[in-house]
């Protein structure tokens, strides 16, 4: 599985593990967790907000309605592999 590094507001670095990626209205998103392995895990989605030659940006998502919208993606597309997103 890819991970990514991502950099908090306080200036700490969190490794995350990247379950799956999808694209809604143009945008990709990703679903990612901390720990993988854990027979239950917290996830969080992120988007991704630009990328240079190298690196892409990550930013956790705020609004209300477009989470709740990609969660719904993410949801199906596990859903399809006997996994239970709850949100």
């Amino acid at each position: 599985m890819d991970s990514i590094i991502f950099d908090t507001e306080d200036g700490q670095q969190i490794e995350f593990v990247v379950l799956d990626e999808t694209k809604f209205n143009e945008e990709t998103y990703i679903l990612v967790t901390e720990d993988a392995e854990a027979e239950e895990v917290e996830v969080m989605i992120l988007k991704s907000v630009g990328s240079d030659e190298d690196t892409e940006s990550f930013e956790s998502v705020e609004d209300e309605e477009e989470l709740k919208a990609v969660s719904d993606i993410f949801a199906q597309q596990l859903a399809e592999d006997d996994i239970e997103l709850e949100i």
